[in-house]
């Protein structure tokens, strides 16, 4: 493991490749100013007309469209300065060594605008899609940019790392584990000791909260993280670099629904709104453990376990169906399957077979019959 001077190193290294990027965005737009040009700032479309599913790197990737945000244009000026301005504390972060959250980004940029009633930015809500413009365009990560979010997620099992200098043992993190922070980069987290053979990612806290309290992580020696729902970046990053560096398999266990499948996606190929990170978030070979369509008769559920789907949710799984990540003959089954019955099921749908039945029945009967997806 790297001595603490050579971290200190590694982190100062990042800072100045990130500050090289963002000094050559502000000399660009100088260099138009100076010629009388209209400063203009190509930023690369977050969109679904402008990602691809590379079918080798099994990931969502973004592709070359790009959108002019130009200073002299009245639709256009504010949101280009308010590129700057967030640029602009970035750099103050990264000269300063020192992190801040998107939220309080948000007040260091607002203001209001000379004697006018007019602010940089009137929510947050506006600030945030600058912050992820300026990722894109100059191809970093937001915590490189030294922000951060709250921390989403939580892990408890065969694991020992360091966080900022602080040794973690995930084995003796109690009832809560240990929160996952939302910058977990090689300068910050380092793996000591693992003694995991795969790692299980769950969706609902409750659920987290009865595998940790049956010590599930300790009889199948794993490490379980919960996600909190969709995964914060801090969770995805982190769960990509186990599979990466202590070659660990990912086992993910979401609701037997639309919006839970796609969590699955997420985690495994990557978002569209994020296509530009995949390579560095995905993991590929992540495995979908369930809730499947399948489990319901399989598991002998009962009815009243069960959940209608709504119109919402049959208008989602449609609309997945004809993703091209999707479209493997294995996951239109799964997805006809669910708008066939008409049902969805919550992991903790499991209870209704005994409280503790998901730690001693389901989850050890699904890994030694290898039965998931990939």
């Amino acid at each position: 493991m790297a001595t603490k001077r050579e971290l200190a190193a590694l982190r100062k290294a990042k800072a100045t490749k990130t500050l090289d990027k963002l000094t050559s965005l502000a000399e660009k737009v100088i260099t138009q100013a100076e010629k009388l040009d209209n400063p203009t700032v190509e930023i690369p479309i977050r969109a679904l007309s402008n990602v691809a599913f590379n079918k080798k790197k099994h990931i969502i990737e973004m592709g070359s469209k790009t959108q002019s945000r130009t200073l002299f244009n009245v639709n256009m000026a504010k949101r280009f300065a308010q590129t700057f301005l967030v640029a602009k504390a970035c750099k103050e972060l990264l000269d300063a060594g020192k992190t801040t959250s998107i939220r309080d980004l948000y007040y260091m940029t607002k203001h209001s605008i000379g004697k006018t009633s007019e602010n940089t930015f009137e929510n947050q809500g506006e600030s945030d899609p600058i912050i992820e413009d300026l990722e894109v365009t100059i191809n970093t990560l937001r915590e490189e940019l030294h922000l951060f979010a709250s921390n989403k997620g939580s892990m408890v099992g065969e694991l020992t790392l360091v966080d900022a200098g602080d040794t973690i043992d995930a084995r003796r993190q109690g009832s809560g584990g240990w929160a996952v922070p939302s910058i977990v980069e090689d300068d910050v987290i380092q793996f000591k000791k693992c003694d995991a053979k795969f790692v299980l990612l769950v969706e609902k806290d409750a659920v987290w909260r009865r595998l940790n309290e049956d010590k599930f992580w300790r009889k199948y020696k794993c490490i379980i993280i919960q996600s909190g729902g969709q995964p914060a970046r801090g969770v995805r990053r982190l769960v990509r670099r186990m599979a990466d560096e202590l070659k660990l398999p990912l086992y993910v266990l979401v609701d037997n629904d639309p919006w839970g499948l796609y969590i699955y996606s997420v985690i495994k190929q990557g978002s569209i709104n994020l296509a530009y990170e995949s390579a560095r978030m995905a993991v590929p070979k992540a495995r979908f453990l369930g809730l499947s369509s399948y489990d319901r008769e399989r598991y002998d559920l009962p009815d009243d376990s069960t959940i209608m789907l709504n119109n919402k949710d049959v208008a989602r799984a449609k609309q997945m169906m004809k993703y091209p990540w999707f479209a493997e003959r294995k996951w239109q089954r799964e997805l006809k399957k669910m708008l066939d019955s008409k049902v969805k099921l919550e992991i903790e749908a499991l209870s209704s077979k005994g409280i503790t039945f998901i730690s001693d029945e389901y989850l050890p009967r699904k890994l030694k019959e290898k039965d998931w997806l990939v």
